[in-house]
């Protein structure tokens, strides 16, 4: 009998566990807009299994750019069934001399993994260290969340690689677009970054950037 009335209370307590109100999953309604928590839920009843499904990284991406590279996302914009996940993925496609500037992602982590050629990889933390590697196929690095890091092609074929993400949406902002590809003052630029005022006017007529 001792052993009975915890029994019993396991039974009800698991009991209640099975009736709670659980959701599987919540697929992006694209009629509504995106918000800070992520996409509205579609009804379910409209869900279907290619909501579940992305076809779009086994496409190369196009690598004709001033990078020489290309980024295919499968993020929650374009894959409904990531929402609410917290994961996602993209494919990496660097030509000859391609490379992915510096540039963080503040809302996720990121694994490369390299399927083609070899690709320098780096990233620097907090304290301005750098940890740097050329990966091989079949190398995996990881780019801890918010931190500076890169990609360039290290041979002389194109490189393929695949990253994951530790959100559905995790964010980029790329250093030079976001220094000389916008209408921030030349001399405001030229002050904080030490840079001469003709280097910084180049680099915003490559990149679109005014003023």
């Amino acid at each position: 009998m001792k052993m009975t009335f915890p029994i019993i209370c396991i039974f009800l307590l698991l009991s209640s566990f099975s009736h709670a109100a659980v959701q599987d999953f919540c697929v992006a309604d694209y009629t509504v807009p995106d918000g800070p928590a992520g996409y509205s839920c579609k009804k379910p009843v409209k869900v279907t299994v290619d909501d579940f499904v992305f076809s779009g990284l086994g496409i190369a991406g196009n690598t004709s750019n001033i990078i020489k590279a290309a980024v295919t996302p499968a993020f929650s914009a374009q894959f409904p069934g990531l929402n609410g996940l917290g994961i996602s993925m993209a494919r990496l496609d660097l030509a000859v001399g391609g490379v992915i500037p510096f540039h963080t992602h503040p809302g996720a982590s990121e694994v490369l993994t390299v399927v083609q050629g070899m690709i320098t990889a780096g990233f620097i933390s907090s304290d301005n260290t750098v940890y740097l590697k050329s990966l091989k196929k079949g190398d995996i690095m990881v780019f801890p969340q918010g931190l500076l890091h890169f990609q360039v092609n290290a041979g002389g074929t194109p490189s393929l690689a695949f990253v994951s993400f530790s959100s559905p949406s995790p964010g980029l902002q790329l250093l030079d677009y976001a220094l000389f590809k916008n209408d921030l003052s030349t001399d405001l630029i030229v002050a904080t970054t030490f840079l001469d005022r003709a280097q910084v006017k180049k680099l915003k007529g490559v990149l679109g950037g005014t003023n």
